[in-house]
């Protein structure tokens, strides 16, 4: 069968396998996608299901629209009527449908992190959760402790993975009642402005199914085959809507690698999977081995990394692909030689192998590392991309626009007529604004409610506002009014320049601003976005931009490097990986030192980040790095002992402190190196502030500090030959030729 043909025996099993659940443990790089994808063509092409009673769920909108593409193609038709996209925008069209049973109604919009945040620190601001000191004091606040407005938020988020409300957390402790009386006010302005947050979407559904047997019955009765990738990343209310959607006809097919799950912190819980054989004791259990991306010495380095976790199912990872390289790794003096290395890599490739930039990715634990790594790109004048750091959709002109589309669809939406109703200026402050929510709360009604009211003829509540900000507020809601009369009928391209041109936001960017130009540009970009979503309404097109992703911008044809975090590369892959930082403490990360679980899950995120690379894979670590308190000295990560020898080629480099060292064998720490290479140890300091001393490549200095630390003497000069900026250098005294000027 045509559809068989191209895969290998696990994948045939897999794709075959009976009606019932079904487990699939893929390693990375064998094809889960493309077992996903064939087993729905199998579904429709050879066993005759109808599309119309296939779901099919993955965790970005790009996975997604890369298997309906497949699935055609295998076809040979438009699989029309399967269900197909990600959990978030699946439950969305869902919600609309069955809005009857929510508190919000079908035209409700979409939170995103940005507008929870916000709504997060006004509750903080209105309850006086930080106020002064005295307002501290009468909330019994003792310790002075001050609450962030991130950390609540993520507890609420937590709350309602779980599927727990606002009246099922315990308050026993000050930050537990905190958490709750939050969450309360939260969910309060989020009916108030008739919308959900990106949790609501997975945990109002879920609740919907559980609590409504109609309406679990009308869904499980239709889909007599479910689908799911990325498995290990569920939480539990995804877990509880798949069971709740499968429980009539059974047939749950589920897609995963426990070893690649690495979002704890978003309250994915890889245990599903343990629940999943729990719950179906009689599932069918596959296992996808071979791997089609990495070469033999990756998928071994990967493996003695991952091997070390316990309670998990053990893969041979195998490949076709031969040995390969062995993986390079190179130790650099601080951070910044770390990225000029990096840089003199891909430099003299690109140059001399002729490869694309496109072939490398650089990747990091956390986003703060990106900042020195960016500026060696920009000096050394090598396209890149830094994915998640400035989203498009988070871009502030972007954002206006989008609030001002919100607002049209739903005039309840308290948080996008804050943001817009004062953008461009309409002398419209914060006591007037003040005014209209008080005067809207008298009535009943949303403060866009009144707006609209205002914007109408010969309106009575005008009386309630000075005539200047009454003339204000009615100029505001007759355009309103305006928009509102038309985007149900105009694509939303047409709404979106009705809005821009009415209030003059070019003029607006260019007066205000300096980047006035650049941040018109990306206005211009979101209408040329608008414009390829003719087919859909304003309301599909706002909802595609809110469960956008930082994967799902990523643009696979440019010839750019890419620079990201291990967790942004998930999914991802590349001829060439690097990975920064490798050092203990960073990878893994010092806040998981204490947590086992969190220990696993740093292994499971190396894993991931070594398991993207095709052909080459490299690994930096360096010496110090610079903190807040100044310089910080590290170890090499203990991940580099379970590399084994025949694995790794692993070397000093030349470094700017001395001449080359010899090779080494061991990185359990720079200690070791230190007495393989016999250097003698400094009992006492040779080099005092003040001292003037000579180097054979940067010439005369002065001694600014010198200490003792780890058995050598570290000595920092300022050498005025070099240029500013530059002239600060760190030496160690043993590895370094320095002569003392009298």
């Amino acid at each position: 069968m045509d559809i068989l043909k191209s895969l290998n025996k696990q994948q045939i099993n897999a794709v075959k396998a009976d009606p019932g659940p079904v487990l699939v443990l893929a390693g990375p790089g064998s094809g889960k996608t493309r077992v996903l994808t064939h087993r729905a063509a199998y579904l429709i092409g050879e066993l005759g299901i109808q599309p119309y009673h296939i779901l099919a769920v993955t965790f970005t909108n790009k996975a997604a629209s890369e298997m309906e593409d497949r699935i055609t193609d295998l076809l040979g038709i438009d699989a029309h009527g399967l269900t197909l996209g990600t959990f978030h925008s699946t439950c969305a069209r869902y919600l609309r449908m069955e809005a009857e049973y929510l508190q919000v109604t079908t035209n409700y919009v979409i939170f995103d992190a940005d507008d929870q945040l916000r709504v997060v620190k006004r509750i903080f601001k209105d309850l006086k959760i930080n106020g002064d000191e005295a307002e501290n004091k009468t909330k019994e606040n003792h310790y002075g402790v001050v609450y962030r407005p991130q950390a609540i938020l993520a507890e609420i988020s937590t709350a309602k993975n779980d599927l727990r409300l606002p009246e099922d957390l315990p308050r026993e402790s000050e930050l537990e009642r905190i958490i709750a009386e939050v969450y309360v006010e939260y969910q309060k302005i989020l009916l108030q402005s008739n919308a959900l947050d990106f949790d609501d979407l997975l945990m109002q559904f879920a609740i919907l199914l559980r609590d409504h047997d109609k309406i679990r019955e009308k869904y499980a009765r239709r889909y007599q085959h479910i689908l799911v990738d990325e498995f290990q990343d569920t939480n539990m209310a995804q877990y509880t809507l798949l069971n709740l959607m499968a429980s009539y006809h059974g047939n749950l097919f589920v897609v995963g690698d426990p070893d690649q799950s690495i979002y704890r912190w978003r309250g994915a819980d890889y245990r599903n999977i343990n629940r999943f054989e729990g719950d179906y004791p009689d599932a069918e259990v596959i296992l996808l081995e071979q791997n089609y991306r990495s070469t033999q010495n990756i998928l071994d380095t990967a493996m003695s990394i991952i091997d070390r976790n316990s309670n998990r199912t053990p893969k041979k990872l195998f490949t076709d692909r031969g040995p390969g390289e062995k993986i390079l790794i190179k130790e650099a003096y601080d951070d910044q030689q770390q990225a000029e290395f990096v840089i003199e890599i891909i430099s003299k490739q690109t140059r001399v192998n002729k490869v694309s930039p496109a072939d490398f990715a650089v990747m990091y634990r956390t986003n703060a590392q990106s900042r020195i790594l960016e500026e060696a790109f920009i000096k050394a004048d090598i396209p890149h991309k830094l994915v998640g750091a400035q989203r498009f959709y988070g871009r502030r002109e972007v954002k206006d626009i989008v609030a001002y589309l919100r607002l049209v669809v739903n005039p309840s939406d308290i948080v996008s007529l804050r943001r817009v109703i004062n953008t461009p200026r309409r002398k419209i402050g914060e006591k007037t604004f003040g005014t209209l929510v008080s005067v809207a709360e008298s009535l009943g009604i949303s403060p866009g409610e009144l707006l609209l009211r205002l914007g109408g003829k010969d309106p009575v509540e005008l009386d309630s506002f000075s005539p200047a900000a009454g003339k204000s507020l009615a100029g505001f809601g007759q355009q309103l009014l305006r928009w509102r009369k038309k985007y149900e009928t105009l694509p939303p391209v047409e709404i979106v320049h009705q809005i821009i041109t009415d209030i003059e936001y070019r003029e607006y960017l260019e007066h205000s601003t300096k980047e006035g130009f650049e941040r018109w540009e990306n206005v211009v970009e979101l209408e040329r976005i608008a414009n390829e979503r003719q087919s859909v309404g304003l309301h599909d097109f706002l909802e595609r931009v809110a469960l956008i992703s930082d994967q799902d911008t990523i643009e696979p044809d440019q010839e750019v490097a890419t620079l990201l975090t291990l967790h942004a590369a998930k999914g991802l892959e590349f001829k060439q990986v690097m990975i920064i930082g490798v050092n203990e403490g960073i990878i893994p990360h010092q806040r998981s030192f204490a947590d086992p679980e969190a220990m696993e899950e740093e292994r499971r995120l190396f894993y991931v980040g070594i398991t993207r690379a095709k052909d080459r894979l490299m690994l930096f670590h360096s010496l110090r790095r610079l903190s807040y308190a100044g310089y910080e000295y590290l170890d090499a990560s203990r991940y580099y002992e379970d590399i084994s020898l025949e694995l790794r080629t692993e070397y000093y480099q030349s470094n700017s402190y001395g001449s080359q060292p010899k090779p080494v064998t061991t990185y359990s720490s720079w200690k070791e190196a230190q007495q393989e290479d016999k250097r003698p140890v400094a009992s006492e300091q040779e080099y005092s502030p003040g001292e003037k001393v000579s180097h054979a490549k940067f010439g005369e200095g002065l001694v600014i500090n010198s200490e003792l630390r780890d058995d050598d003497e570290i000595v920092t000069i300022v050498f005025e030959g070099l240029e500013k900026g530059d002239q600060q250098r760190m030496f160690i005294a043993s590895l370094v030729e320095l002569k003392k000027i009298s």
